[in-house]
């Protein structure tokens, strides 16, 4: 299922230079589709056929009903037997019970199918409501009054951010898959996953935003329509709130001993070939290639390397593989308690430090004073960062960092875009403003990664 949604631009946009157009291409306006063909193209699960068919043969199955002979075939000039005269009136009956029964099943059936046509409209209205950055178009459609605030409140500061910015929405795109399925005759739970992409206008130049979200959705049948009576969005940057049980491990250092075994895992360390010689003499003065850390964010941003372990809080083993992809040397201690350094997995023993994998942990790292290896310089402004720099999020302000992003690219204002893991974000705005994981008390840590190692 996907939708995309066009903003039009005032006249003064229109007429920018065309130099913009370098960056990103114009947005396209999109369009109705014409034929149901066209349609299928744009939705990444569709209604099944057979609940297409049963719409379809409703109607032929009420008109073959209505054609159920209702009266006698006899010639006007022969007089019926009273026997068949009496027999009449319970044809007539049994013909209506019919058309009834017919009717009612045929609604039926269509009923089971339409909790996915909701689904879809639900998709619509959240791409709409993305793109104007305004909740009304989902106000009557959603019946969690708790979801609709939330929902609201995100949407208002993330256009109040991006006024401030001067960048406005020029296209939309939202698709779904449904990851898991839970159906009974009168209610549905659905676990939808939600890629969002937003192309951006900024002073006449665009870039492109993308991120990948979960939420569960619970519908419930009312007796003429499906209607959406909950909505739960999983919190996966910190621990979620709203009774995800297959995320109850959210936050990263909860779960250092529940990470899942990936199918490939190796057993002696990573090591970078390249460098490998200088690592082994101890030479100073490794350049730190920041392009290449973000070539390779931009890279697995939205998929794990089947190199390395995926944990089910992914986002800091992302960031180190990431800073390790710019020739990062790794500090091994075989202690996980100390050094930066990833082993892999031996036996179902975990061997990687906690700076490795835990937000907290790699915050406390690069916050140390060390000369040589993996370090970083602490700063005081977002704007003093520069590509392949790492920013590390404390959602509550109580000094326990739960999530860890890296610079990939910046605005027409030279601020930063970040990615980020666990949930996948490509060259998203750095404040994390339009994340429910924000609050009024988030607080950020800028880390200038050194030139040289």
């Amino acid at each position: 299922m996907s939708t995309r949604s066009d903003r039009p631009r005032n006249r003064a946009d229109r007429q920018r230079s065309n130099k913009a157009l370098l960056l990103q291409p114009a947005p396209v306006r999109s369009v109705q589709p014409s034929s149901q063909a066209d349609s299928q193209e744009r939705h990444s699960f569709e209604v099944p056929n057979n609940a297409v068919v049963r719409e379809q043969t409703g109607n032929p199955t009420l008109s073959s009903s209505r054609e159920l002979p209702a009266q006698s075939t006899h010639p006007k000039s022969a007089q019926p037997s009273a026997g068949h005269t009496a027999e009449r009136p319970a044809r007539q009956k049994l013909s209506s019970l019919l058309r009834s029964s017919d009717q009612a099943g045929a609604k039926k059936r269509e009923a089971s199918g339409e909790w996915k046509t909701a689904i879809s409209k639900y998709v619509n209205l959240y791409n709409k409501a993305e793109t104007d950055q305004h909740f009304a178009a989902l106000d009557d459609y959603i019946d969690d009054k708790d979801h609709c605030s939330r929902l609201r409140y995100r949407l208002e500061r993330l256009r109040e951010r991006d006024l401030y910015r001067g960048v406005l929405p020029a296209r939309g795109e939202t698709k779904a898959d449904l990851i898991r399925v839970n159906e009974s005759p009168t209610e549905v739970s659905v676990l939808v996953k939600l890629h969002i992409k937003r192309q951006m206008e900024q002073s006449g130049l665009y870039y492109l935003e993308e991120r990948t979200e979960f939420e569960r959705l619970w519908l419930n049948f009312t007796g003429e329509a499906w209607r959406i009576f909950r909505v739960e969005p999983v919190i996966a940057e910190r621990r979620p709130r709203f009774g995800m049980a297959e995320y109850t491990g959210a936050v990263e250092e909860e779960v250092l001993d529940q990470t899942r075994e990936a199918s490939v895992f190796r057993s002696t360390p990573f090591l970078n070939l390249d460098q490998y010689p200088q690592l082994k003499q101890r030479v100073k003065g490794i350049p730190y290639r920041r392009e290449m850390a973000a070539a390779y964010a931009d890279r697995w941003w939205n998929e794990g390397n089947p190199a390395y372990e995926e944990f089910e809080v992914n986002c800091t083993n992302y960031i180190s593989q990431c800073l390790f992809a710019g020739h990062a040397p790794m500090n091994y201690t075989g202690k996980r308690e100390s050094g930066w350094w990833y082993k892999g997995r031996n036996g179902g023993k975990e061997w990687w430090s906690y700076s490795w994998a835990v937000s907290n942990a790699l915050t406390n790292y690069l916050s140390g004073k060390r000369s040589s290896g993996l370090h970083a310089t602490v700063v005081e402004s977002v704007e003093e960062l520069q590509l392949g720099d790492v920013i590390t999020y404390d959602w509550n302000g109580d000094n326990r960092y739960q999530h860890s992003t890296i610079i990939t690219a910046f605005d027409a204002a030279g601020m930063p875009l970040v990615n980020a893991n666990t949930v996948p974000s490509r060259h998203r705005f750095w404040d994390y403003r339009d994340s429910y994981a924000w609050t009024e008390q988030t607080r950020y840590r800028f880390f200038h990664i050194a030139d040289h190692f």
